[in-house]
């Protein structure tokens, strides 16, 4: 199973690509922006005090 994490690494890791077109960067881009959003959601809820 992909974590989070793995999956950011992943799509910094497809932004690199020197062949990519406008639309897939965009795309890419718009991907690791959401998992980043959902990575930092997640660490809030796991630090939040119970």
């Amino acid at each position: 199973m992909t974590t989070l994490h793995d999956q950011i690494q992943m799509l910094h890791a497809e932004l690199t690509n020197y062949t990519l077109s406008r639309r897939e960067r965009a795309q890419i881009e718009r991907e690791l922006t959401l998992a980043r959003a959902k990575f930092a959601a997640k660490c809030q809820d796991d630090e939040a005090p119970a």
